[in-house]
């Protein structure tokens, strides 16, 4: 009876009500109620107690003590910054990597091989400016002979024919047959520069190639990182080689 009593006395009182900062002191802002104190209070401890358990890591931390992530990690602006690793790799590279299939790219580096064959087959390499020249070394028993030395001679060929690496008749050849081909120096020349487009052509299908070839092995290295086997970093990754791992070996059925 007097628990009903206490009820029915608490819903006709008058509601209490926290006051409001007086006129007198607007200037000091909002007047603090015991909500506001008690988040005020906890956040202040809770600061108190990040402070001592970073003092006391401090006491008890070891000068001498070492983590391989120190390596990977440098301070900027008194915080701990993970340093960025630099990929080894061209923006066509990238660009080719993250759209197209490592099978698309054998596909065409294959080609590209095929091509070049094709090309060395048709231009032999004889006159090539880029191929180490050959060296051809004449013996003799005296210092005179040396003196006297003419490779036109030695040659038996026409001293105009010399400087060739290729199609270079003797005299006695000229003297029996005719000259084939062409023998005007306008056409000539026109001949040599078709010859040296082709073997720029060439030089760039062989580099085309190489890259195709590096690409083709760094998309492997990346697919080949998604095993969870555990691996090793043996070497690291350059523009024209990929990243190579050293994998645990594991026994499969």
């Amino acid at each position: 009876m007097a628990a009903a009593f206490r009820k029915a006395a608490k819903s006709r009182q008058r509601e209490h009500r926290e006051r409001s900062q007086p006129s007198f002191r607007k200037h000091l802002g909002l007047l603090e109620k015991k909500k506001d104190y008690k988040l005020r209070a906890n956040d202040y401890r809770k600061k108190q107690e990040y402070l001592r358990a970073l003092r006391k890591k401090a006491l008890e931390k070891n000068p001498d003590e070492f983590y391989y992530k120190m390596t990977r990690v440098k301070l900027q602006d008194g915080v701990h910054v993970i340093k960025e690793t630099k990929e080894e790799v061209t923006p066509e590279q990238l660009k080719l990597m993250r759209t197209q299939d490592v099978k698309y790219i054998e596909m065409k580096r294959v080609a590209e091989a095929k091509k070049i064959e094709r090309l060395k087959s048709e231009l032999h390499l004889l006159d090539f400016q880029g191929k180490q020249q050959n060296k051809h070394v004449f013996f003799f028993d005296t210092k005179k002979e040396v003196e006297q030395f003419d490779i036109a001679t030695h040659l038996r060929t026409a001293p105009e024919l010399v400087d060739r690496v290729f199609n270079r008749p003797t005299l006695e050849t000229l003297q029996k047959e005719k000259v084939k081909g062409v023998t005007h120096q306008t056409r000539l020349k026109r001949i040599a520069k078709e010859r040296q487009k082709q073997y720029n052509v060439l030089i760039q299908r062989i580099e085309r190639e190489k890259k195709l070839f590096v690409i083709a092995q760094k998309i492997q290295t990346r697919k080949d990182l998604l095993d969870k086997t555990r691996k090793v970093k043996v070497k690291k990754e350059t523009v024209n080689s990929p990243a190579i791992y050293r994998f645990q070996s594991r026994r499969k059925r």
